[in-house]
């Protein structure tokens, strides 16, 4: 369907505001800016901000919505005769070999990451965003598998495949904050990938291939 005219006002509104609040947050830290500060920037009312973003932090982490998704979506998605780690390791090879931003392969990388050194919670809700994608494997894997609400192997394979990601953001994170290339970067953390995908057991690499 065609996005109405209100819903176009209002996604435009919401990406105004959040656009206006990343910059005074990178310019002055998240801690410093207040919600009223954004409001009074964006023109708007404090009330309004609230309307589109429940909690503060939403107005810098507000692209983080499809990252607790985005492991489940690559394992629904995979290919007949894949396993879900293999089809997680596929799609991270060709994202990072592309040099998506997705993954902090992009510039100011390091000035976003700087403003969740300093602010607390900031960093809180990640660690919750990391829970919550853990989390969205587990139901998945149970899900494609039909596994029993006792069986522990949709929550140790899903551990694992959510360290996965984890890692190869963790090195990427590092290296891109230290101001490093990101094409430079992403030819490393494929290598990266090569390696964790040797560590890994059978067990896990073989776990939910898709029949046919």
């Amino acid at each position: 369907m065609a996005e109405g005219l209100r819903e176009r006002k209002k996604r435009e509104t919401k990406q105004r505001i959040s656009d206006i609040a990343t910059g005074l947050f990178l310019e002055h830290g998240f801690m410093a800016v207040t919600v009223a500060d954004v409001a009074e920037a964006a023109d708007v009312s404090v009330n309004t901000v609230y309307n589109y973003f429940p909690a503060k932090e939403d107005l810098f982490l507000d692209r983080m919505d499809g990252v607790t998704q985005r492991l489940a979506r690559m394992i629904r998605g995979r290919d007949r005769g894949e396993s879900a780690a293999r089809a997680v390791l596929r799609e991270l090879r060709q994202d990072i070999g592309a040099v998506s931003p997705a993954y902090g392969l992009m510039d100011g990388f390091d000035a976003f990451m700087n403003v969740i050194e300093h602010a607390p919670p900031l960093k809180a809700r990640l660690f919750h965003l990391r829970d919550q994608v853990h989390e969205a494997v587990v139901a998945t894997l149970r899900e494609e598998t039909g596994a029993a609400a006792d069986d522990p192997l949709p929550l140790l394979v899903g551990g694992q495949i959510a360290w996965i990601e984890s890692a190869v953001v963790g090195y990427i994170t590092g290296e891109m904050t230290a101001g490093r290339k990101a094409t430079t970067v992403s030819r490393e953390a494929l290598v990266l990938l090569d390696e964790i995908e040797e560590l890994l057991g059978e067990k896990v690499l073989t776990y939910a291939v898709r029949e046919g």
